[in-house]
């Protein structure tokens, strides 16, 4: 059975160009099979493909995984649903991604102010 977990209970994303397939499946609390599956799925979800066929995501695919999970997993959606809301409503992706980016500065900027004061 699925976990209940939400947006706030995921891990930051750290400060890295490229995220292999497992490391995507941690930070989204989703298995790899359903990363590769939703690849299909969602047209905007293409991560860069290299030697071997292998997969690196970049942060705005995390922030695209944890939005469909969120739709999927915590709204209830379809994939046809979830596809529809994507694909028809860019303002409120951009909406999404910008409190990700938001809500990912606050926690940096939390960790390196603890620095400071230690």
């Amino acid at each position: 059975m699925l976990e209940a977990v939400t947006d706030l209970d995921l891990q930051p994303i750290p400060t890295k160009r490229y995220f292999t397939i497992g490391e995507v499946s941690e930070l989204c609390v989703v298995k790899p099979h359903v990363l590769r599956y939703w690849e299909q799925e969602f047209p905007q979800l293409k991560p860069i493909k290299r030697r071997g066929n292998r997969r690196y995501y970049q942060r705005q695919d995390v922030i695209l995984i944890r939005q469909i999970r969120s739709l999927l997993y915590e709204h209830g959606f379809t994939i046809g649903g979830a596809r529809q809301r994507l694909s028809g409503d860019e303002v409120k992706a951009d909406s999404y991604l910008s409190q990700q980016i938001v809500k990912q500065l606050k926690n940096e900027l939390e960790e390196v102010l603890a620095i400071l004061k230690a």
